[in-house]
């Protein structure tokens, strides 16, 4: 079945922003006086919605500790951001314009915020391609497939007719559980071995190894079961 729809993950996976949210979870575990994890520990939760990461990452706090960190998070983010945007990562811009060209709609799954996410479209230019877009404070956060689901829905897309593509295990696991293919792209937030786990149509290192990935789905006998494209 040809594609009808590509779903994207945001950071890690078109923007270069997970070193970003890595340092601004840093500074705020400084500022709350809770313990300083490692930069690994704190990527392996992007793609969580923040109170999900934040819980995960420090279960033994309470809510109101939480409340307090996730408040000192959104300072440091936002004022990185409004510093030096986050950029897309090279070959973004040129997959979406060749996506739109060929028909295909284009929605954004993301553990970021409603407000965090249309600052980010303003920021970087991007939110045009895209017809729908969930966060994670509107429905469920990742892994659940319910923001997948609610796409699908929204647009009228069968899930054989969608792809996924993001940077974590968690956008992963949601395509997985939403019976629609993935694509995983190693250059964000966790490895190719992570990735793996979560039985991918493929893996890319970089976002212009995309594009024949989704030409290739109209051909109804394709599939690249655990392929590395590099």
């Amino acid at each position: 079945m040809a594609v009808e729809l590509v779903v994207f993950d945001w950071d890690g996976t078109l923007i270069d922003s997970t070193a970003r949210i890595a340092d601004s979870l840093h500074r705020a575990a400084l500022d709350a006086g809770l313990p300083v994890l490692s930069q690994q520990r704190y990527r392996s939760i992007i793609g969580l919605g923040l109170p999900e990461a934040l819980h995960a990452l420090y279960p033994e706090t309470d809510a109101s500790a939480r409340s307090e960190l996730r408040g000192h998070y959104a300072r440091h983010y936002i004022a990185s951001t409004e510093a030096n945007p986050c950029l897309p990562y090279d070959g973004a811009v040129a997959l979406l314009e060749s996506l739109h060209g060929r028909g295909i709609h284009l929605a954004v799954a993301t553990g970021k915020n409603r407000p965090g996410l249309e600052r980010a479209f303003k920021d970087c230019g991007l939110g045009e391609y895209f017809v729908v877009s969930r966060t994670a404070d509107e429905t469920a956060s990742k892994p659940d497939p319910r923001m997948l689901l609610e796409i699908l829905a929204q647009l009228g897309v069968e899930p054989a007719a969608a792809v996924m593509v993001g940077d974590t295990g968690f956008d992963l696991e949601m395509a997985r559980r939403a019976r629609v293919a993935a694509i995983g792209v190693t250059h964000g937030a966790h490895d190719a071995v992570e990735l793996l786990r979560h039985q991918p149509l493929a893996l890319v290192d970089h976002l212009a190894q995309v594009l024949p990935l989704i030409d290739a789905r109209g051909t109804p006998t394709h599939r690249v079961s655990h392929a590395i494209h590099r």
